[in-house]
């Protein structure tokens, strides 16, 4: 199959790898909790190695094994707590295993150990908080529902539509040329409002959310999907890397495809929880 898609060219490549995708991610979302928790828990684990070995490129230490136990627990016990399977106390075991960097960096010799503690956080937190966040999506009416999980990737996926549209047809005015020279403040607009409209039209099929949840939850994936994608770009400028990975032929990798709902989704579980 990756020799297939290495001889296609990359428009190609990101349409096949986008629409298999889309049918990977739709069906296990729908088709049971336990899919859904199967393929993000993956995803989760796949971010933060490729998150350390990015940061190793400069010569960074972080401790993976640190990292992936914390992410990994982060997710699976935030998962847990929601099906009822165990008490919320579980949480209290997240703070000691983060804080068993400190001491295991006291016996490695690196000139600069508070870096490698700080990436090894940083790599966990970034990627682990958003995705064990996504259980709180699942579960905002006690049980398992798939529709606020799947609509907030829609909408994710709406604004990025219409903000590649917009800026292709409009973009003059650059965002922030500075980070990603490509995005312009038309391609935003574009994005919010493609976005918004996609909003309604779930709105009347997707019930579980109110159409004012829905209308908030757009605004704020159309404002923090494109800033986590900058802060994305941000990352790999600092780094010197164009992709994140290679794991998704035409795509890149894992933080390439997901930057924007890293950040989106604690600030949509903060708007639906409140309100």
């Amino acid at each position: 199959m990756s020799q297939k898609l290495s001889s296609l060219n990359n428009l190609q490549q990101r349409v096949i790898v986008g629409v298999l995708g889309a049918i990977l991610f739709i069906g296990g979302i729908i088709y049971s909790e336990w899919t859904y928790f199967l393929l993000f828990l993956g995803l989760a684990l796949l971010g933060i190695l490729e998150f350390y070995r990015l940061v190793a490129t400069q010569g960074i230490k972080p401790h993976r094994g640190v990292g992936v136990a914390l992410g990994s627990l982060l997710y699976v016990s935030v998962f847990m707590v929601e099906k009822r399977f165990v008490a919320p106390e579980v949480l209290f075991l997240l703070p000691p295993v983060l804080f068993m960097v400190l001491v295991l960096e006291l016996y490695r010799k690196h000139a600069q150990p508070f870096t490698n503690i700080a990436f090894t956080m940083l790599g966990a937190l970034y990627i682990g908080v958003p995705f064990a966040l996504l259980h709180l999506l699942g579960y905002l009416q006690g049980d398992y529902s798939w529709q606020p999980i799947l609509g907030t990737l829609l909408l994710i996926w709406a604004s990025d539509t219409g903000a590649y549209a917009f800026g292709k047809s409009f973009g003059k005015h650059k965002l922030l040329p500075r980070v990603s020279p490509g995005k312009t403040w038309e391609g935003w607009a574009g994005g919010v409002v493609t976005s918004v409209l996609a909003a309604y039209l779930m709105s009347l099929f997707f019930q579980d959310l109110e159409l004012y949840q829905w209308i908030g939850t757009a605004i704020l994936v159309s404002v923090f999907g494109v800033l986590g994608d900058l802060v994305e770009s941000m990352l790999k400028r600092s780094l010197g890397v164009k992709d994140s990975g290679t794991l998704l032929p035409g795509h890149g990798g894992i933080l390439d495809r997901f930057d924007s709902l890293l950040l989106a989704i604690p600030f949509i579980v903060a708007f639906l929880k409140i309100f």
